[in-house]
């Protein structure tokens, strides 16, 4: 899906998945560095009109037909950075709880045509539902994951199973691998936003 986000938004792009209160399960951030520092470094994220209406609406927008405000020019600063042209995301089903997944996208050389915006659309709504090409987590690697959650050691977890420690092992580093996570920690937090354990 990287691929095909970095086609249709050659200049870069953001993505926040499964957002609770304020902080979202996972991010794909693809923005100039540059852009990035200055935009933190400014504190554009209070004043950006993009972001205010990707927390009050469900849908897509180009920036170039957003209405609200934007006193602080962060989309004239943008265009500075190369991001002459963007677009927002916002989706969340009945279903989620106040958590939704959004999206600010990118080009240098046009606006976004109507086909652009649908694809991404239809690429944020995977990913925040967490469809991915990514086999399933199995029945063996929840149980692990779950044991050493509940605070148990390798060495507590395969004599409880009956299984080596590398075999542990194994399980808990293709359970990192298949969520995406770099340490066993963030492989919890993201199965247990995705409701698996």
């Amino acid at each position: 899906m990287r691929a095909q986000i970095d086609q249709i938004s050659p200049a870069g792009f953001y993505v926040a998945l499964r957002v609770g209160f304020s902080f979202p399960e996972e991010e794909l951030n693809e923005l100039p560095d540059n852009w990035v520092e200055f935009y933190t470094t400014h504190g554009l994220v209070i004043h950006d009109p993009a972001m205010k209406w990707v927390y009050g609406n469900v849908g897509v927008v180009r920036f170039s037909d957003l209405s609200l405000p934007d006193p602080h020019q962060v989309r004239a600063r943008a265009a500075g950075f190369g991001l002459s042209h963007g677009a927002a995301i916002s989706v969340m089903t009945a279903t989620d709880r106040g958590r939704r997944s959004y999206g600010f996208f990118f080009r240098d050389d046009r606006d976004f045509e109507e086909r652009d915006l649908q694809d991404l659309r239809h690429i944020v709504m995977q990913l925040h539902s967490g469809v991915d090409d990514e086999p399933s987590l199995t029945a063996a690697e929840v149980e692990a994951l779950k044991l050493q959650s509940e605070g148990m050691r390798l060495k507590q977890i395969a004599a409880l199973l009956g299984i080596s420690e590398s075999a542990v092992k194994a399980r808990l580093n293709n359970v990192k691998r298949k969520l995406g996570a770099k340490t066993q920690s963030q492989a919890t937090s993201i199965a247990v936003a995705r409701r698996i354990l």
